[in-house]
């Protein structure tokens, strides 16, 4: 199973919004909240990692609530199940995960689409020590590579570059070091040359002096370099059969998301900062200004308007099947959907700047 990396820190955090559901309605999928609003569960992979942060950020703007649904925000659990599993067995409605997970799914049998595409990049950076030399994934032999965990995200992205480079899988070893502190303890410690990961773990990695960003896939140019094209990661996933049984209600997801987005490409990190929890972005491992200037930095891998980019599906499929994770033939136009995403911009007389994938991706 692919999974984003997770901050270990995290509890369970449910939506401002969800107070005011009925609370007999709250676990029901696709259900009515008050007044008819429909309330839909959504968990994300590690709520307060900044790579997943419009879903919070909709939350408090008042968004979801000002488009008609009320979303229960809940994030999933160090060695517990994935947002992206968990919404495949209908523990929840949506997934805030990872694009490629559709892919997975199509080849496991299973249904599953992206209806609005937050980033374009996996907001990840290659972490590493100074006396590692690693300065490309070329530079990967030998070395103790650290992901979140073996067959996370992290480690079918360090393989796909590895590959990329001419790296075999046997020519380096991979490490699970988990995110926050045990990532930062891994560098500190000599156990891992590199690890995959994302802010506020950079900030705090950088602060300590204890490795710098070797690989930029954090944002849409650095990922196009490392990886060969627009790589496509949070979205919001959902069971097929499930979308098409509550247009209505993904609608309006989408809807308060893509406005999100315009929200976030038109004001700046220490806007963006203030308007989330306190928890995210000042803790054990960063300061708030640790953080503004972190998301300063990598605010670039989130797309302005929602839309799926051109040429994303096809990166995204490229480093399942070159790692071995997807074998057979997908179906890339049914893995996605730019349907919503189009719709909520004309709702709004939004300008698209993202030029849409087909059907082909």
């Amino acid at each position: 199973m692919l999974k984003t990396p997770l901050t270990v820190s995290v509890v369970t955090v449910l939506a401002l919004g969800a107070a005011t559901a009925c609370s007999s309605n709250s676990g029901s999928s696709g259900s009515s909240g008050s007044a008819g609003t429909p309330t839909v569960r959504l968990m994300v992979g590690g709520i307060d990692k900044q790579i997943y942060l419009p879903y919070q950020l909709a939350q408090n703007l008042g968004f979801y609530k000002k488009y008609g649904v009320e979303v229960e925000l809940s994030t999933e659990q160090n060695g517990g199940v994935g947002a992206e599993e968990a919404m495949a067995s209908g523990q929840v409605d949506m997934a805030g995960a990872w694009y490629n997970h559709t892919i997975e799914f199509q080849a496991k049998g299973k249904a599953v689409e992206d209806v609005v595409q937050l980033s374009g990049a996996p907001g990840e950076r290659e972490m590493c020590t100074a006396k590692s030399g690693v300065r490309t994934a070329a530079d990967f032999k030998g070395k103790t590579l650290g992901v979140t965990d073996l067959g996370s995200g992290t480690d079918t992205l360090t393989q796909f570059m590895a590959a990329r480079k001419g790296v075999k899988n046997s020519q380096f070893h991979r490490l699970a070091v988990g995110a926050g502190s045990t990532a930062v303890a891994a560098l500190q410690n000599g156990k891992a040359d590199c690890v995959m990961t994302t802010q506020p773990t950079v900030a705090a990695i950088q602060k300590k002096g204890v490795g710098t960003s070797a690989i930029d896939l954090a944002t849409t140019d650095g990922a196009k370099a490392a990886l060969g094209g627009v790589f496509p990661a949070a979205g919001v996933l959902a069971r097929t059969d499930w979308v098409t049984s509550h247009k209505e209600a993904v609608q309006k997801v989408v809807d308060a998301l893509v406005a999100t987005m315009h929200w976030i490409h038109d004001h700046d990190a220490a806007d963006i900062a203030n308007r989330l929890p306190a928890s995210f972005v000042q803790n054990q491992l960063v300061t708030k200004a640790d953080y503004v200037t972190a998301l300063t930095e990598d605010k670039g891998q989130f797309l302005p308007d929602g839309v799926m980019p051109a040429g994303g599906p096809k990166t995204a499929l490229a480093t399942e099947q070159m790692v071995g994770t997807v074998t057979s033939s997908v179906d890339l136009g049914k893995t996605f959907t730019n349907a919503f995403a189009i719709d909520a911009n004309k709702k709004e007389g939004f300008t698209t700047t993202t030029t849409p994938a087909g059907s082909d991706g």
